[in-house]
């Protein structure tokens, strides 16, 4: 009795053994065509960020005296003009410069004018031999240093008279006020911002390998955000360092500068060139240790292999350097092949 359920029971798991051998080769099937061999495909390769238009460089004007501002009307994005009066400074201080510049330059005309009649005056004693030449000399020279004194009375007078009105010095926009009308500045003080006309560009930050492939003079184009035309752009700067983001900051510029607007945003897609890649499914892609790796299927067995990925399209990236044509790319379950056998080598830790 206890042979025959014995023997029972062996035919039992024998039947189960079968089952289990037969619903192995599916798998086996499954894992076999779950590989693509690599083919090269001409590649335009694009590198693409968001960028932001903003003043190459900003122009700062600073009060010349002390003084109060006043006449002050313009706001921040207002335009200016070159030579437009912004504001004047009035106070004490500047009225108590002009005051003495302008007693300074009327001293000097007199100057001037007295050194004239006494040339006159020896040059024609000259004339009648009532004078040497040597006191015609000393006369001339008399009158060059009240001329040179004239002229510095004179610069010294425009300086101060400039000081006290501040002028734009080109044609641009308001960026920013640092004083209000009305309000006491010292010298030096900041009053307002200007941003010059024509002078913007194009910044974005790129990423990863994408930083590491722009070169000066690519062409690209910029996208406003606001769907207006878009802009033709050249890379005019790269980055020296990457940012506290790890991006590389890249500036561009356009031969248009009348195509966007300070502040905008929008899309840059900058022309990387056609060159051969290898596509692969982005599935296919196994990242560790900071290194990506897909899995080569070798008759020997499947094993890991670098590779440099480049841009991605749709569900497939393309693979910049690490394969070969023709090689057979494990695509299925190729993150959990690759790390078949991790629990094996895990060491759980001690507490």
């Amino acid at each position: 009795m206890f042979s025959a359920s014995w023997r029972a029971a062996s035919a039992a798991i024998l039947v189960v053994q079968c089952c289990a051998a037969g619903a192995a080769e599916p798998t086996s099937a499954a894992g076999a065509a779950g590989t693509i061999t690599a083919h090269a495909q001409t590649v335009t390769v694009q590198y693409r960020a968001y960028g932001r238009v903003q003043p190459i460089a900003v122009l700062p004007l600073t009060a010349g005296q002390a003084g109060v501002v006043t006449g002050l009307r313009v706001v921040p994005g207002s335009p200016v003009t070159a030579g437009e009066i912004l504001a004047t400074l009035t106070g004490p201080e500047i009225q108590s410069l002009l005051v003495s510049r302008k007693g300074e330059l009327r001293s000097a005309a007199t100057g001037l004018a007295s050194a004239r009649r006494a040339l006159a005056v020896e040059r024609d004693k000259l004339a009648a031999h009532l004078t040497t030449r040597v006191a015609v000399g000393a006369a001339e020279s008399a009158l060059a240093a009240a001329t040179a004194a004239f002229q510095t009375a004179r610069a010294q007078l425009g300086d101060a008279q400039a000081k006290s009105t501040l002028r734009a010095p080109s044609a641009g926009r308001v960026l920013a006020l640092d004083a209000a009308d009305g309000e006491r500045v010292a010298a030096g003080q900041t009053i307002l911002t200007l941003q010059t006309g024509g002078h913007l560009w194009l910044t974005a930050s790129f990423y990863g390998a994408d930083a590491a492939s722009i070169r000066l003079g690519m062409s690209g184009v910029f996208q406003p955000a606001t769907d207006g035309a878009p802009v033709p752009v050249k890379v005019a700067a790269v980055g020296a360092t990457i940012g506290p983001d790890g991006g590389q900051e890249v500036g561009l510029v356009s031969g248009d500068a009348g195509a966007w607007l300070n502040g905008e945003w929008g899309a840059v897609t900058i022309d990387g060139g056609k060159r051969p890649m290898i596509p692969v499914p982005t599935e296919a892609l196994i990242l560790d240790q900071a290194r990506w790796w897909v899995l080569v299927h070798t008759p020997q067995g499947d094993r890991p292999q670098p590779v440099v990925p480049g841009p991605t399209r749709g569900w497939q990236t393309f693979i910049e350097g690490g394969l070969r044509p023709g090689q057979q790319i494990v695509v299925r379950n190729a993150y959990l092949e690759y790390h078949r056998g991790i629990s094996a080598r895990y060491t759980p830790p001690e507490y």
